[in-house]
């Protein structure tokens, strides 16, 4: 029998890290089954912080132990959005099958930058996948990314080059005669912003435009914006509208706004971190109408398409201004016709990252197991929660509804006077139980309760949960005042 290097970090006895491995599959596997035994949070006490303030050991240590102390430490105190009862911020759960992917994936430890190999094929046929679904060109270019802020990111550079040239990359926007500004809606996600100040424009070019009574962006005043900019020599380059706002769950009005992208000439870009993937629902893609005309789409797989974290998306409908981009020659990057380097372009040439993980696996396992059909009907289904929870809340007279309900966000408040510290204190405290676990915003002023729905897990009994607890908490808040 060949004897391992000593030097090797594979283990020295495979029978028994193969068992392991076993247990540690079945421990996740637990922990998934029983959810609903679990509190949706509990956070860390003081001596539970302590276990991380340990230094770093200089020693090896028992992979059983170490297991142990994952399962004790850190599964327990995780922000919950795998469980049913999360309804806070826009994450989505996750599934047994996307885990064991994910697995598959570590295993295999692709790196998906370029080379010719099949996990950058299969990463294309994803992009195929994806093409078809918002009816794209063929010769549209596309990525897998962190996520959409990354997404966005890559969209105002790609926007940047189609507006000022390639040459931009080299000379600077400081040596570039035309002073950029872009627009998008109030309600936007800051990642917009975020992408024109690293982007090196400004997050002082991104016009803010308000928005209607349905939280959309108002497309008179988004007309008077570009105008007023024109008319003082600013170059208007760049329109996010957004599918699924961060707050309520809005769509900006996609096939006005492409008519007056074109109108003016303008990069139009779609933000749809969650809503994007609408498309997959047949009832609910009718509303993205427009989305088809985009210049670039941003989304997450994450989060309606329940694949685990990572898995963000960018697409954009000219592939050789994504090049133009990114594309960066170097002798160690070399491209040959045969062998290991063929396969050219390679992804590394459409986006920052030259070491990308495999990210695709798991999103094409989603896809494959579950099948299309399944997942739009797992984010319908959410929509449906949401429609269920708006009628609870207009049925109590306790409760009162703050925004529309247009796919799967509900903003609400418990009806009080000094409403908005009470209802603070009652976000804290379905937090706090276990029970639930909803966020928060602030709407014209008036602090919200917000359910996002979006775990594949939830069901009636959690909404039914939600609208309990909160009218529980906050008659108790009230007699305790």
């Amino acid at each position: 029998m060949l004897k391992t290097s000593e030097n090797t970090l594979d283990p020295a006895n495979w029978t028994s890290f193969r068992q392991q491995g076993h247990d540690m599959l079945d421990g996740m596997f637990d922990y998934l089954e029983q959810l609903r035994e679990q509190p949706v949070w509990q956070s860390l006490s003081t001596e539970q912080r302590e276990v991380f303030q340990k230094p770093l050991s200089t020693q090896a240590s028992d992979l059983t132990e170490v297991y142990t102390n994952f399962m004790e430490t850190i599964v327990p105190y995780a922000v919950g959005n795998t469980h049913p009862g999360f309804m806070g911020w826009v994450h989505g759960g996750g599934t047994p099958v996307g885990m064991l992917a994910e697995m598959l994936a570590a295993g295999l430890n692709a790196n998906v930058g370029g080379r010719d190999q099949a996990p950058i094929e299969l990463e294309k046929q994803l992009l195929r996948w994806v093409i078809s679904l918002f009816s794209f060109p063929e010769t549209a270019s596309g990525l897998f990314v962190t996520g959409t802020s990354m997404a966005n990111f890559i969209s105002v550079l790609v926007a940047r080059t189609a507006c000022l040239g390639k040459a931009i990359r080299k000379q600077g926007l400081g040596n570039s005669e035309q002073q950029l500004v872009a627009y998008t809606s109030s309600s936007a996600h800051i990642s917009i912003a975020q992408a024109m100040d690293m982007a090196g424009i400004g997050s002082d070019a991104l016009r803010l435009i308000p928005t209607n009574e349905n939280y959309q962006m108002d497309m008179i005043a988004l007309a008077q914006a570009i105008s007023a900019d024109k008319k003082a020599g600013l170059t208007p380059f760049f329109i996010a509208a957004t599918v699924g706002s961060v707050d309520v769950g809005a769509i900006d009005p996609l096939s006005a706004i492409a008519d007056l992208a074109s109108l003016e000439n303008l990069w139009f870009h779609v933000d749809g971190a969650y809503g994007a993937l609408a498309i997959l629902a047949p009832e609910l893609a009718p509303r993205l109408q427009g989305i088809e005309r985009a210049d670039s789409i941003a989304f997450d797989f994450h989060k309606w398409g329940q694949v685990p974290y990572d898995a963000g998306f960018i697409l954009v409908r000219n592939g050789d201004y994504q090049l133009d981009t990114f594309a960066s020659p170097a002798s160690y990057l070399s491209r040959e016709a045969r062998g290991l380097s063929a396969g050219s372009p390679w992804p590394c040439d459409l986006g920052p990252d030259l070491s990308r993980g495999f990210r695709a696996l798991k999103t094409w396992f989603t896809l494959k197991v579950y099948g299309q059909e399944k997942l739009g009907q797992v984010i319908a289904n959410t929509c449906v929660l949401a429609q269920i929870l708006k009628q609870r809340i207009e049925q109590h007279p306790q409760l009162e509804l703050l925004a529309p309900v247009e796919l799967n966000i509900v903003c609400f408040r418990y009806r009080c006077e000094n409403p908005n510290p009470i209802n603070a204190e009652i976000v804290i405290a379905l937090q706090e139980s276990g029970i639930v676990a909803p966020s928060t915003t602030t709407l014209h002023g008036q602090f919200a309760i917000r359910a996002a729905i979006f775990n594949h897990r939830t069901t009636v009994s959690d909404i039914d949960a939600l609208v309990e607890a909160t009218v529980s908490f906050g008659k108790g808040l009230i007699v305790s005042g």
